[in-house]
């Protein structure tokens, strides 16, 4: 018998107050991913997403740490500053500053790092539903873009 079911009979019999607090459980369980990535709403790397998704057109500029132009790197920099976190310079080494998560475990705001063997070339901050804010290259501008490959860590800013 599945979930669903029940939750009519759990809200009925819970009343008012009580029927969001049915329904955000019966989502949890349904759709465990969803909960880990609502809990991180008011956390310092959903904040950071906010920052990098501000940041939306500004051209990538090797090198560059902004307010205006950035290389990959230099957007996470940024918005974690932003939020009084402070990250590394480089991808590498932010991956080093981080606490390492499962990419079931990942939240919004936690940084996806891109590597090929166990050299990192890329960083983002995840922002939910499989996608990142990052700058992505020369000739391009910050950009929201699902992530491409399954060759990713996760990292969570402390």
């Amino acid at each position: 018998m599945s979930a669903l079911p029940r939750i009519p009979a759990l809200i009925s019999r819970a009343g008012t107050a009580s029927a969001l607090t049915a329904a955000t459980v019966a989502a949890s369980v349904l759709l465990p991913g969803l909960a880990g990535e609502a809990q991180a709403a008011t956390s310092p790397g959903a904040k950071a997403v906010k920052v990098a998704a501000s940041k939306k057109g500004s051209p990538y500029q090797w090198g560059a740490t902004g307010p205006n132009r950035f290389d990959c790197s230099g957007l996470t920099q940024f918005s974690f500053k932003k939020v009084g976190k402070r990250l590394p310079r480089v991808a590498a080494d932010q991956y080093n500053a981080t606490r390492h998560v499962a990419r079931g475990s990942r939240s919004v705001g936690d940084l996806v790092f891109f590597h090929s063997g166990s050299y990192v070339y890329h960083v983002g901050i995840y922002a939910g539903g499989g996608k990142i804010w990052h700058a992505p290259g020369t000739g391009k501008k910050v950009r929201l873009e699902k992530i491409w490959t399954n060759n990713v860590w996760y990292g969570r800013v402390r």
